[in-house]
């Protein structure tokens, strides 16, 4: 096991801070860039013809590679990093964050009566290797009309969810089934994460 039980989180979500919080993980953050003027360090762009698995695997490694290196870069104290991405998947379509409100409207009425896979990759890159998963989910929304959806985008709550909704806030009423990690919804699959940690040498009860 390692001296120090800390992580470094590559990733600026709350609710993954909220999930390692409550499995007992400790961390500091190390954050990526991801707006200008050089631009983000790891682009969450989808390469033409690429499977929704395969993207989130390749963003979430890569965000965890980058992570790596910039904490030699600053010669900050070594210690396991971690990265996770989310995304949510329709049929064969990815559905990223949405850029505004009708973005948000259109994306909640694809979901809207459908049963949709929410896949959530982590990554962990420590002096031992690294190593990733990928956790798939279903959630099954009812059917919504278009005063729900109006009302619920006119909040500020599906602007920086893959989907265009978290699980953990008011969309929760919206959702009938759920079939899976319901940590991996919101963003960071416990049982894997904390697997891949402990392989890692973060000694976790």
């Amino acid at each position: 096991m390692l001296k120090e039980n800390k992580i470094y989180l590559a990733s600026k979500s709350p609710r993954r801070r909220e999930l390692l919080h409550q499995a007992g993980i400790e961390f500091d953050l190390l954050l990526l860039r991801d707006a200008a003027p050089r631009g983000p360090d790891v682009t969450e762009i989808v390469l033409p013809g690429e499977a929704p698995e395969a993207y989130v695997n390749r963003v979430t490694q890569e965000k965890a590679d980058k992570a790596w290196e910039i904490m030699h870069l600053r010669k900050m104290l070594p210690r396991p990093v971690l990265a996770a991405d989310t995304t949510v998947v329709l049929g064969k379509q990815i559905l990223g964050k949405p850029a505004d409100k009708q973005e948000a409207i259109q994306m909640l009425s694809m979901l809207a009566g459908q049963t949709h896979q929410v896949l959530t990759s982590i990554a962990v890159h420590s002096a031992l290797g690294s190593a990733a998963v990928t956790q798939c989910s279903e959630v099954s929304f009812a059917k919504l009309d278009e005063q729900q959806i109006l009302a619920y985008c006119n909040s500020n709550e599906p602007y920086d969810k893959a989907g265009g909704y978290g699980i953990q806030g008011a969309a929760a009423r919206f959702i009938s089934h759920i079939k899976g990690s319901y940590s991996g919804i919101m963003g960071l699959p416990l049982f894997e994460t904390c697997q891949l940690l402990r392989q890692a040498g973060i000694f976790i009860p």
